[in-house]
């Protein structure tokens, strides 16, 4: 099981930090490169305990849909969303908010279980986990711009 780490230093109040990443719309922004799009559950607004999502996204050509739904909450510093439906066999996302003197943190932590065995591992190793850890960074990259923004 491959995990992802990522810490984004944002200069943004932690609260405002901590709505744009659970924003639909923002979402959608921030995941251009693969027309990502919400087709179904809670398509437009912020996320909240409970809620799920269904997107659409187009990953090595192939158009795949994936359902993740939001199962911790701690209003503004963290919350954690898992795959309910999708390619991966598993996936738990938390994202975490630290806020200092001058902006907030963003950690993000993706620990993924690819499916198929040990193909899945195959291609972990091969290229899954580095595609991933761009797609995550990419994501937090757009998501500084727009929270920096105000």
């Amino acid at each position: 099981m491959p995990t992802i780490k990522l810490d984004t230093f944002i200069e943004a109040p932690v609260t405002v930090c901590f709505d744009l990443a659970r924003n639909v719309t923002v979402h959608t922004e921030t995941t251009a490169s693969t027309k990502e799009s919400a087709i179904g559950g809670f398509t437009e607004g912020l996320l909240n305990l409970g809620d799920s999502v269904t997107w659409e996204a187009t990953h090595f050509g192939v158009k795949q849909k994936l359902t993740a739904k939001i199962i911790a909450m701690d209003e503004p510093h963290m919350f954690i969303d898992v795959m309910v439906k999708g390619a991966f066999h598993s996936f738990t996302h938390t994202h975490e908010f630290i806020e200092n003197e001058t902006g907030t943190i963003m950690k993000d932590t993706f620990d993924y279980t690819s499916p198929f065995g040990i193909l899945g591992k195959l291609a972990d190793k091969l290229f899954l986990e580095n595609y991933m850890r761009k797609f995550i960074g990419s994501r937090a990259k757009e998501l500084k711009k727009i929270s920096e923004k105000g």
